[in-house]
């Protein structure tokens, strides 16, 4: 009989640890951020509240990446960051926008590109119909160069309407990147961008076709017309991809996060420009 009951002790003991193992195991889950594509619009009401921080991510998902990498390389970025900030902030996540102004890589067949107006008025248009709910402070999760034109005019834009944008500059891990770097030059599909894949998304990287391809630099986009306008580049990648390495992509990614993740904060504290 007391060998029993000590079984059933064991057991129930088990059970509880078990209990709170998974419990825990599930808030450690639990993202801070709700995804408002999930939400019906009832429930959207209450989340776009005048406190609320909407970030919206950005990233192409059809601009060319060299031999190596998908054309919805931005893309797949913006969606592993989309995924960390909705781990550590307290944020209202709208849809990805998969389209912007992208026109150094229309040379490259399944590259797409917005005029700077249109995709300026894109984000404007985006940010003002869930502004009108009350949310005034805006993040845009940008994961491109050439859209920082169109996202600085958006910000200009909003200024006198009492609403604040900010969005993310990937030049911020430049001096991480500068530590690591081993190439001679190049920022496109190259050795910084390949190592990012290789830890956000491995999966999507084919190392077999990655090149060095760079020949230094000339105004305008890639063009793969070696008497073009522009910087020559036959595989659409700027520097060389060859040196890529994941723990590389660790680095440049985990200081990106922490940029993102403290310019949100940073942001949720900024007073409203007056209208």
């Amino acid at each position: 009989m007391c060998a029993d009951k000590s079984i059933n002790h064991l057991r129930k003991s088990a059970l509880i640890c078990g209990l709170l193992f998974a419990t825990a195991s599930a808030l450690a889950e639990t993202p801070k951020g709700i995804l408002l594509e999930n939400l019906t619009w009832v429930e959207a009401e209450k989340v776009l509240t005048p406190d609320a921080v909407v970030v919206i991510p950005l990233g192409a998902e059809s601009k060319e990446h060299g031999p190596h990498l998908k054309l919805k390389n931005d893309f797949l970025i913006a969606e592993y960051l989309k995924k960390r900030v909705l781990e550590s902030s307290r944020v209202v996540m709208a849809p990805t926008i998969n389209y912007n102004f992208y026109p150094a890589f229309l040379d490259y067949p399944g590259s797409t590109s917005l005029r700077l107006e249109t995709a300026r008025d894109m984000v404007v248009d985006i940010c003002r119909s869930l502004a009108k709910f009350g949310p005034k402070r805006f993040y845009i999760l940008n994961t491109g160069i050439s859209t920082l034109r169109p996202l600085a005019a958006a910000a200009e834009m909003f200024a006198a309407e009492g609403i604040v944008m900010r969005y993310t500059d990937l030049h911020v891990t430049e001096p991480v990147e500068k530590q690591i770097r081993k190439e001679e030059g190049g920022t496109h599909a190259e050795e910084i961008e390949t190592s990012m894949m290789l830890y956000m998304a491995p999966e999507s990287v084919d190392m077999k076709e990655a090149v060095r391809d760079y020949k230094g630099s000339k105004p305008g986009g890639l063009t793969r017309d070696p008497n073009g306008k522009g910087t020559y580049s036959p595989s659409g990648v700027w520097g060389d991809a060859t040196l890529a390495t994941r723990e590389k992509g660790k680095i440049v990614t985990e200081a990106l996060v922490n940029s993102i993740v403290s310019e949100i904060e940073q942001l949720r504290g900024t007073a409203l420009p007056a209208k």
